[in-house]
């Protein structure tokens, strides 16, 4: 391990220096790049730093208690000494977590689809209320949301809706969101007070740029149409919602948030590449299924991962055995808290692992 930190800040001083070089100031695509190589090892280097830092204040706290008879100045040493051997099993575990291999997408932007499943009409106003949360807890984050698509019902259910999280960071986190969400509660329809349990299915992607997918245009079908709403009816009296169908793998996307055509179209392509590149992740996954199952929300969509039950105001994610009692505040968008412990089982899994 110290090895590779030995390496990683040699690699660091490197481009510091070729930053401080006015030709590469001037290649704007060379100059990103090691901007970005440096923001991400960056906390490496800072508690390697500060890990070496530790090790010497224990090499001086042993050197000075070697020379020192002063019963009361041997106690404050003993006490640096003991802090910094403390610090030191704290670095060596942080350092642990952040030179885990990282992916390569968790900087990107997300594009998340929620699916009202079983349940019908209480499955539709549970994905409008799992929609509502993300949006909360996006804002929050000072991120961005951009709806793609949405299928509506007239009680203020959605069949399936489809946007965008722009922000820092965003896969990082919202990964930990894929699968099938659960609740269990009474319906206001309900005259007998029994509990119902409906599903909606979550689906997170990356956002794909062009350079990660190529689309050949001869595999693709557009269709232009205009924009209906709730029960079929037109709402835009242009033909400025786009439908795209992809042959060979059968994906059909549908865009009409927006009122120009040439809008919608690019949402429509900036989704379809999205399901192709998400495609070639769950086969890269597959391919690795020993490293796939050692992941925390990285793996079948099909899991149920998470339970509301609202009688009792609990929220339970089955994946880490992680059960909270504060519902409405979840429901509100503060997820951080179940997010944060699915990043840190996923992190033991994977430091487990590596120490097999």
């Amino acid at each position: 391990m110290f090895d590779r930190l030995d390496d990683i800040l040699i690699r660091f001083e490197e481009i510091l220096e070729e930053l401080n070089n006015p030709y590469v100031v001037e290649d704007q695509a060379r100059f990103r790049k090691l901007m970005k190589e440096q923001t991400d090892l960056t906390p490496i280097v800072e508690a390697y730093k500060e890990y070496k830092g530790a090790k010497q204040d224990v090499e001086d706290s042993l050197s000075l208690l070697e020379g020192e008879n002063d019963e009361e100045m041997r106690e404050m040493l003993k006490e640096e000494l003991s802090s910094a051997k403390e610090k030191i099993a704290e670095l060596e575990k942080r350092l642990k977590v952040l030179l885990l291999p990282k992916d390569p997408n968790d900087d990107k932007n997300v594009i998340v689809e929620i699916r009202a499943g079983a349940g019908g009409d209480e499955a539709a106003l549970f994905a409008a209320e799992i929609y509502r949360m993300y949006a909360h807890y996006a804002e929050s984050k000072r991120w961005k949301i951009e709806v793609m698509e949405s299928d509506e019902i007239g009680i203020g259910g959605m069949k399936s809706i489809t946007f965008m999280i722009k922000g820092q960071g965003a896969y990082s986190v919202m990964k930990y969101e894929s699968g099938v969400h659960r609740v269990q509660r009474v319906p206001e329809t309900e005259s007998g007070g029994r509990i119902h349990t409906s599903t909606i299915t979550v689906a997170v992607m990356p956002e794909a740029e062009e350079v990660d997918v190529q689309i050949d245009e001869k595999d693709i079908r557009i269709d232009v149409m205009r924009a209906s709403g709730n029960g079929g009816q037109c709402v835009n009296t242009t033909d400025s919602a786009v439908r795209l169908t992809h042959y060979p793998t059968g994906i059909v996307v549908y865009s009409q948030t927006e009122k120009s055509q040439l809008q919608n179209k690019a949402k429509a392509f900036a989704l379809l590449r999205a399901k192709l590149y998400d495609i070639e992740c769950q086969k890269a996954h597959d391919a690795e299924a020993e490293a796939r199952r050692s992941q925390i929300g990285t793996g079948d969509r099909s899991e149920k991962i998470r339970t509301y039950n609202f009688p009792q105001g609990r929220v339970t994610d089955h994946r880490i055995g992680l059960t909270l009692y504060k519902l409405d505040k979840i429901m509100n968008g503060d997820i951080q808290e179940i997010i944060d412990a699915c990043i840190a089982a996923d992190q033991a899994a994977k430091l487990t692992k590596m120490n097999e």
